[in-house]
């Protein structure tokens, strides 16, 4: 066998190992309001956590009239009649539907965002007065039953929540739905019972897999919305969340726990160090805020160094492993990060933003995508959880592969030069796009034009990567025979 086949392989063994590590689903969310961010955007955005040769695929469903009516979840057996009138919209499901679509992430045609879910853990005093129900509503449905029949983020959790009281949920989970003007995160605490609060203009949130919605502002449905009979379920079960005449739903249906003290409180410190420097905290505190203000206007290239983090820049950077006590944010389970961005500066037509890092962020790139579309790029329909080179997501994830034996070095020396070129052009080919776009008065053109535009970003940016893998195989074999000489020169 070749020696490079030998890099590569080895490369690709060191997915399989982390595969066999863990299957658990454990995502990083981070949200921000319109006031917070420095073009006035909503942002949602959130690290899809799963498994390391588990490929995404990146899709639009097209408008249709005449849609499915009969949804069957193929992950538990959840279904549920719906209309067939039925909004475009785009998702990144799994490269297969065996265990459920696993939509996760879009923006429809009413230029509503949603993320779903993070999977959160709720305590057994709460599920045992209220069960989650087996062929309930989990993950795997919950976008494609929800983004295509709502027209605001407020009527996302409206609907989603209708759907929990009637048929109930299967699991715990965070949920969030954006549009132009709010941002929304709902949580499921036990099988009917959920709450929603709407997130203020100018704070954001980090949300780990932990139940985080504390007091409720109660009688005030512009900024809090409940399942029916919650309060008095908190307080004829005594959970520990009611006190005063005031409900906390963290308190009520979620852990403070010695793992959460390791795996999820962490996350919200690292986030908060870096958009707001100036709240000195401590990583071990068990009670860090939901809710904070950014020290300056927050970016699409501060979310991505957010969702890229691996506790960068302290004593407890793990190099982009899940090694050392804390879980960081950026990990080897990382499937995809997305973020979601409705703009409101430019016209309604091309104000949707789906940016996409396949893989790891933290060695892979944001690309822009329009959600005004009628296909995506090839490349991201395809991937199974054998490697690809044609895959988009295979491409990004070899990136990562690669770069794990020598992080420090390959990171600096070839990742970050990359990176950065990459992110310039996308950005330079963003504002051309859009000039051109707001000219075009045709639906059709339009959406030709912005679909074009969408392969040419992903074309460009896929193939800088695959160099840049070819530059890493050939460094990685140097590197070999490096610690080989050092070896034979020792022995």
């Amino acid at each position: 066998m070749k020696l490079y086949q030998k890099v590569v392989l080895a490369g690709l063994a060191i997915i399989v190992i982390f595969a066999g590590a863990t299957q658990a689903s454990a995502c990083t969310t981070l949200v921000i309001g319109n006031h917070a961010t420095k073009d006035g955007s909503t942002i949602i955005a959130r690290n899809e956590d799963n498994a390391t040769n588990w490929a995404k695929h990146f899709v639009v469903h097209n408008q249709t009239s005449q849609g499915p009516t009969h949804y069957l979840s193929k992950g538990n057996g959840f279904t549920i009649t719906l209309s067939p009138k039925q909004q475009r919209y785009t998702a990144t499901p799994d490269w297969t539907s065996k265990h459920g679509t696993y939509g996760e992430d879009g923006i429809n045609e009413s230029n509503v965002a949603m993320s779903a879910t993070e999977s959160t853990n709720s305590n057994k005093r709460a599920t045992q007065a209220d069960p989650f129900i087996k062929k309930g509503i989990s993950e795997d449905a919950m976008l494609d039953v929800t983004l295509p029949f709502i027209h605001s983020a407020r009527q996302g959790v409206q609907r989603l929540g209708k759907m929990i009281s009637k048929f109930g949920a299967a699991e715990s989970d965070g949920i969030v739905f954006s549009d132009k003007n709010e941002i929304w995160y709902m949580e499921i605490g036990a099988g009917h019972q959920w709450a929603a609060i709407q997130i203020p203009a100018n704070y954001y949130a980090i949300i780990p897999n932990q139940l985080s919605i504390g007091k409720l502002v109660l009688n005030n449905s512009k900024k809090c919305l409940i399942s029916k009979g919650l309060i008095t379920f908190i307080k004829r079960h005594h959970l520990s969340g009611y006190k005063m005449r005031e409900a906390n739903f963290a308190r009520a249906f979620g852990t403070n726990n010695k793992q959460d003290a390791t795996d999820n409180t962490p996350r919200i410190w690292d986030g908060q160090r870096l958009l707001t420097p100036s709240r000195k905290q401590n990583i071990q505190s068990r009670h860090l805020p939901l809710l904070m203000k950014p020290d300056k206007k927050v970016t699409i290239n501060k979310v991505s160094d957010v969702l890229s983090s691996h506790f960068s820049g302290t004593k407890y950077d793990s190099k982009g492993r899940w090694v050392g006590k804390y879980r960081p944010i950026n990990m080897p389970m990382n499937d995809e990060s997305h973020i979601l961005q409705i703009r409101k500066t430019v016209p309604k037509t091309i104000a949707g933003i789906q940016w996409l890092a396949m893989a790891s962020p933290d060695t892979s790139v944001y690309v822009p995508f329009y959600t005004n579309i009628n296909a995506t790029p090839q490349s991201y329909q395809i991937g199974t959880d054998h490697y690809d080179p044609n895959s988009a997501f295979w491409t990004y994830k070899l990136t990562s592969t690669l770069v794990q034996p020598y992080p420090t070095s390959f990171t600096t020396q070839y990742i970050k030069p990359i990176q950065e070129a990459v992110e310039s052009h996308m950005q330079r080919a963003l504002n051309q796009s859009d000039q051109v776009a707001e000219q075009l008065a045709s639906t059709t053109a339009l959406q030709n034009y912005l679909t074009a535009s969408d392969q040419q970003k992903a074309n460009f940016s896929q193939n800088k990567f695959k160099q840049l893998n070819a530059k890493l195989i050939t460094q990685s074999t140097s590197e070999i025979f490096k610690e080989l000489h050092i070896h034979i020169n020792k022995g």
